[in-house]
């Protein structure tokens, strides 16, 4: 009996290998936050390592995203990361999103929400393990680029609209 349920477990592990959800990868830059607000490379470097695998249409995928339950697994994280900061779409949403949303990256950078722990832990993508020193040049990147927004643009259009 336990060989015949080891056997179905073996059977729909192979099985489902063949359902793969799609790669987050894409090449096109057109909306890509770098288009418009100046990005350090230091910054640059802490972004790719840190956020842009949730955080953008190009995720750089480790071996295991070949395997599966795993794979949908990271989809979903890249699904619901990208659902709530782009950076590969970022300048195609309004001044005032754009200004909240460098508000929520300063925000969770500083309250160490970001990047998640599930990220990093068992020593996965070690880079990502922001020290307090690249915390602080994310921070301070956000607010010059949320500055620049407040000298370049009137004060009511970087408020949020009320919700109805």
């Amino acid at each position: 009996m336990l060989k015949k349920i080891l056997l179905a477990l073996l059977a729909i592990l192979v099985l489902i290998q063949f359902f793969r959800p799609e790669q987050n990868i894409s090449g096109d830059l057109t909306y890509d936050i770098s288009k418009k607000y100046n990005i350090p490379e230091d910054v640059n470097q802490l972004l790719k390592v840190a956020c842009n695998d949730c955080h953008s249409n190009n995720t750089v995928y480790p071996w295991y995203a070949n395997v599966q339950p795993v794979a949908w697994w990271i989809n979903d994280h890249i699904e619901d990361g990208k659902r709530h900061l782009n950076f590969s779409e970022f300048i195609h949403r309004p001044i005032a999103i754009q200004n909240h949303k460098l508000e929520e990256t300063i925000e969770m950078v500083e309250d160490h929400e970001m990047p998640l722990e599930s990220y990093t832990n068992f020593g996965l993508h070690a880079e990502a393990n922001l020290s307090a020193e690249e915390r602080n040049k994310i921070i301070a990147w956000a607010e010059r680029q949320m500055q620049y927004l407040k000298d370049a643009y009137p004060a009511d259009s970087l408020v949020m609209p009320k919700r109805k």
